[in-house]
């Protein structure tokens, strides 16, 4: 079988995810909007498609086994739907996984309670509503074409170079509280690994039965309020923690006021029981101290 993996957009995630397949036989291909990028992914070993939203040639989807989607929808749908539908209907017969990245803001505002993967979507904001959209445009495609599609709401992502430790770093980050507010994250080293586990078992299964595909959830074990998160990146950089301040005295922009209208808490269980998933950093005090220590030169 070819293992060859094709990624509609190329960014955090998507290398995160090619880098956990290293050393598994796998080819990357991943598109881009800039040759510069383009060269860049060359050079790293992942073969690049520079790809601005036009029609994709059938021939790019040649001998693909497994296609992973994270670029954002738009009001007019999924990009990666919307230019390739014909060529990924052209070669289903390859293809064995096909795994499309959503966001836990589809569940919108649940008041602080659980939510799993069968909990109501009241997602109400642009962006929720464009996700919702966008996975039920996979849903209904993948359907009717008979492919492998299975839907991974992510929560927020954190890691190297992307966490509330640059924040604090720079002088940026603020401690604000919204009463009962909490937020589910993940660090990218454990969604890559969940992403490579729900691929290896879609592969195993082909091979004798149809792989159980549907929605996973991907979540850290501890929906926390932000404010303790920047408190702990405070303290383990030893820096004084801002000023706790009410949201409304945050005098936050309409996009960062827009993540504290959802609060909710997100269960995992599906993804650990599924994909047999023991979390590496089960909360953000694990995933921001490894952090840390992987920042710390060598003696």
């Amino acid at each position: 079988m070819h293992k060859k993996l094709f990624c509609f957009g190329f960014g955090y995630t998507a290398k995160a995810f090619a880098a956990c397949l290293a050393g598994e036989g796998w080819r990357i291909i991943g598109t881009t909007r800039s040759q510069e990028k383009a060269d860049a992914m060359r050079a790293s070993g992942v073969a690049p498609v520079v790809w601005r939203g036009d029609a994709l040639d059938k021939g790019a989807l040649e001998d693909v086994t497994a296609i992973l989607i994270s670029t954002p929808p738009s009001e007019a749908g999924c990009p990666a739907l919307l230019s390739a539908q014909d060529a990924i209907a052209a070669k289903r017969d390859n293809l064995k996984w096909i795994g499309y990245l959503s966001t836990n803001g589809v569940y919108g505002d649940h008041g602080g309670a659980w939510v799993n993967e069968a909990s109501a979507l009241n997602g109400q904001s642009a962006r929720a509503r464009q996700r919702i959209a966008g996975e039920e445009a996979w849903e209904e495609f993948c359907r009717r074409h008979k492919l492998p599609l299975t839907i991974f709401r992510l929560p927020g992502i954190y890691g190297p170079g992307r966490s509330v430790l640059d924040t604090v770093r720079a002088g940026m980050a603020k401690r604000i509280n919204k009463q009962g507010q909490v937020f589910n994250r993940m660090h990218i080293d454990d969604i890559a690994a969940n992403l490579a586990s729900s691929l290896a078992s879609s592969l195993a299964a082909s091979l004798c039965t149809p792989a159980d595909h549907g929605v996973y959830n991907f979540a850290d074990d501890e929906p926390a309020p932000p404010q303790d998160v920047v408190a702990y990146a405070c303290q383990l950089l030893g820096a004084e923690p801002p000023p706790l301040i009410a949201i409304e005295d945050a005098a936050l922009s309409d996009m960062a006021m827009s993540f504290y209208t959802d609060n909710k808490r997100v269960s995992n269980q599906r993804m650990k029981s599924a994909l047999g998933m023991v979390l590496k950093y089960p909360t953000y005090r694990e995933g921001l101290s490894a952090i840390l220590k992987e920042e710390a030169p060598c003696p």
